[in-house]
């Protein structure tokens, strides 16, 4: 394999990452017993009522063992490190401005070190600490991209930041709080979609440039 070869594959590895972690994800919803914020009695994974964390307890929300955990801490590892390898690339490839193309590779790093430690004891701050570092990293992609011709990305860009919004509004001020399991489901789907879709953007460009 040559070198290029190579170059192409790190290119890809953040969407093979993130298709990966869907991949754990998916499986791991099947092994978990049951028990939700709605209902503790339910059996297996509600999809509109447990959270994602739920997958990473040690036990599920109905007091039993949960055997999903190391598939969905495998998935959350997975997932971070693909996030982070992507940030580290767009900062590289799309950042023009210096602040915010160390910015976002020390934020990036920061954030998904964190989030990679969120089946810990320490789950709330974690996640705390990992969104606001999050927040930066996504403020300072957006701004580069309205920097560009990428006019899709500029407009759901918008609508992503509405959604970490809503997120944050519901979890902190608890209300709506039944609908938050959902809304962090919906959310997740989108901020995946929009990275994956950019990153085979920058990738496209990058070979574009080469061929030049």
């Amino acid at each position: 394999m040559q070198i290029s070869d190579y170059s192409k594959l790190i290119e890809k590895l953040p969407t093979l990452g993130i298709l990966m972690f869907i991949g754990l994800y998916i499986y791991s919803s099947t092994l978990y017993p049951g028990g939700s914020q709605a209902n503790l009695n339910t059996i297996g994974f509600d999809w509109v009522n447990n959270y994602w964390c739920n997958l990473l307890n040690l036990k599920a929300m109905n007091g039993l063992s949960n055997p999903a955990r190391p598939f969905a801490i495998s998935g959350m590892i997975i997932l971070c490190f693909s996030l982070l390898l992507f940030f580290i690339q767009f900062s590289k490839k799309q950042a023009s401005n210096k602040f915010w193309k160390i910015t976002i590779q020390i934020f990036g790093i920061i954030s998904m070190t964190l989030a990679s430690l969120i089946f810990t004891k320490y789950h709330d701050i974690l996640t705390t600490l990992s969104s606001i570092f999050g927040v930066i990293v996504v403020i300072g992609i957006i701004g580069e991209i309205y920097k560009s011709k990428m006019t899709f990305y500029k407009i759901s860009g918008i609508l992503l930041i509405v959604l970490l919004a809503l997120n944050n509004f519901i979890y902190y001020s608890k209300q709506f709080i039944e609908f938050l399991p959902l809304v962090q489901k919906i959310t997740f789907g989108f901020v995946l979609t929009w990275i994956i879709g950019l990153n085979y953007k920058l990738t496209k460009k990058n070979v574009l440039q080469q061929r030049v």
